[in-house]
């Protein structure tokens, strides 16, 4: 039985308390009411409330935010298209006013502006206004670096996917400000000081309650930072990446044996991987931002299967992902969870029209039940939520950055380990067993399109995959294309100027600081 780090009750509180004066345009520079904070702030249980509202807001129990962001790195890739929609996301083809990285953005900015809140209202003199001890400010204080880690990670999604947004502080939440416009390079400064601001204040790894970041969170956030640093900085990172990469990998963590545990239902279980996870549960969060989405929108998958209900049918992957697998059903290799079946007519590869929701495989890899193939007892009004827990970090993604930072040529590593590591990998997806030899590759075979391969495969619709393509210059150009890429079936370059999103035309219109993003 899942335990309950947080109490989800609090979610309520929080978030309506926070910004009951605030308008929908300007959530990233008013300020909260200071009677509603005071009463809100007034014992250690409203601050342990006010963190659980952070949390909640960056996992999508409350909103959208991340399954907007999951949607922006998938739907735009080869790893999945959708049923639904305009289909201008998964052409590469999205104007200023598009919709969904809109409300990403808003969002995220609400996220960040939560977060700049709380951090105000923990302020030392703050505390010792309100009366509290020492012991209480002690205990505070570790939910202060949990809160900037959170907007950090939130400032990193929007550096991922809009380069140069606009840039919330607590001074500009204090002082009603608009706020000015960051760019990317500063962004990733920002993110990289506050990150190594907070290494050593958040617990030690594998010691704070599951679904809080610790030190290993911190760590494992700044790896993949500074594995994309060439993209955000212009500037390469590699031997960054190797050593923060190499934190973790040395914490204490280890593979689970059988890959299929990693998203069911009781996957709170796989503390030896999972770093950490935005947790839910479908007797207390009601919400259908959650890994609902991987698992009900995978396109045909029953609820035999699924654990829950008939699919949303909305979900399935271009050609090309099938292709990286040894076969199209997981005998081989574990990972290629592939729904191939159809009820009413053949389910076919390719895919002739993107709302045809019988075009194109789906995966069955999120499923709500447990490591015995039970469906677990619903406890809630829709009877169809999902208890499946998201790894935001896990380990196999450690191993994964730090081979392909030694081979990007960063220093502090080295290829015997980067092939050990990606060995254990596939030991695990082969076998069952992350030490078997079965699916290993030798040190030739060990190249970066491997690893970009071999990620796809490891970490399918886990929201990596345009991050990653664009790192290789695959996304817009010609050196790689995939089915409806540019709105063609065969595939077709696009303009670089989609590598990021742009700014919402609502916040270009209220906030005279920003400019578009080049070439919207």
């Amino acid at each position: 039985m899942k335990t309950h780090l947080f109490n989800i009750k609090y979610l309520g509180i929080i978030l309506m308390a926070v910004f009951i004066t605030s308008c929908t345009d300007d959530l990233d520079r008013f300020p909260t009411n200071a009677l509603t904070n005071d009463a809100q702030f007034s014992t250690i249980e409203g601050y342990k409330q006010g963190l659980v509202g952070t949390y909640l807001q960056l996992s999508g129990s409350n909103n959208f935010f991340y399954r907007g962001y999951w949607e922006l790195q998938e739907l735009t890739t080869d790893e999945a298209v959708n049923t639904w929609g305009s289909h201008k996301t998964t052409h590469l083809d999205w104007s200023s006013d598009h919709a969904e990285s809109s409300e990403a953005y808003t969002s995220g900015l609400y996220l960040i502006t939560l977060c700049n809140n709380f951090i105000i209202e923990a302020s030392p003199n703050t505390l010792s206004a309100r009366g509290f001890s020492e012991t209480d400010k002690s205990e505070i204080a570790i939910y202060v670096a949990e809160v900037r880690f959170i907007k950090a990670y939130a400032y990193w999604m929007l550096l991922d996917l809009y380069g140069n947004p606009s840039f919330p502080t607590e001074e500009t939440l204090l002082n009603s400000e608009i706020p000015k416009q960051i760019k990317q390079a500063d962004l990733f400064d920002f993110i990289e000081s506050e990150l190594k601001a907070i290494d050593g204040e958040l617990k030690t790894p594998r010691s704070n309650e599951y679904g809080r970041a610790d030190n290993a969170a911190v760590w494992s956030l700044l790896a993949r930072l500074y594995l994309n640093a060439e993209v955000y900085r212009g500037v390469p990172h590699y031997n960054d990446a190797i050593t923060y990469s190499k934190k973790v990998i040395d914490a204490g963590y280890s593979l689970e044996s059988n890959h299929a545990w990693l998203m069911l239902g009781d996957n709170y279980q796989n503390t030896n991987e999972f770093i950490f996870t935005f947790n839910y549960d479908n007797g207390n969060i009601e919400s259908w931002g959650t890994t609902n989405v991987y698992a009900l929108g995978a396109s045909g998958v029953p609820a035999s299967i699924n654990g829950m209900s008939a699919s949303w049918n909305l979900y399935r992957v271009t050609p090309s992902i099938p292709a990286l697998f040894p076969s199209n059903n997981p005998n081989t290799d574990q990972r290629a969870v592939f729904w191939t079946e159809n009820d009413e007519a053949s389910r076919t590869l390719d895919i002739e029209s993107l709302s045809n929701s019988k075009h194109g495989y789906s995966i069955y890899k999120y499923r709500n039940v447990d490591r015995a193939g039970a469906s677990l007892a619903q406890n809630n009004i829709y009877n169809n939520l999902s208890d499946i827990d998201f790894p935001v970090f896990r380990l196999a993604e450690m191993y994964l950055i730090y081979a392909e930072a030694v081979l990007r040529g960063g220093t502090g590593g080295d290829m015997p380990s980067a092939l050990a590591y990606i060995n254990k990998i596939r030991g695990r997806a082969y076998a069952n067993n992350p030490n078997s030899t079965l699916g290993n590759i030798n040190s030739s075979e060990l190249t970066l399109n491997f690893i970009l391969d071999e990620k796809a495969r490891e970490m399918m619709w886990e929201g990596y995959r345009r991050t990653d393509l664009i790192r290789y210059n695959k996304f817009t150009t010609a050196n790689y294309l995939w089915a409806w890429k540019g709105g063609v079936k065969q595939g077709a370059a696009v303009n670089s100027k989609y590598k990021l999103f742009p700014i919402p035309i609502s916040d270009i219109l209220s906030n005279p600081n920003l400019t578009q993003n080049p070439g919207y």
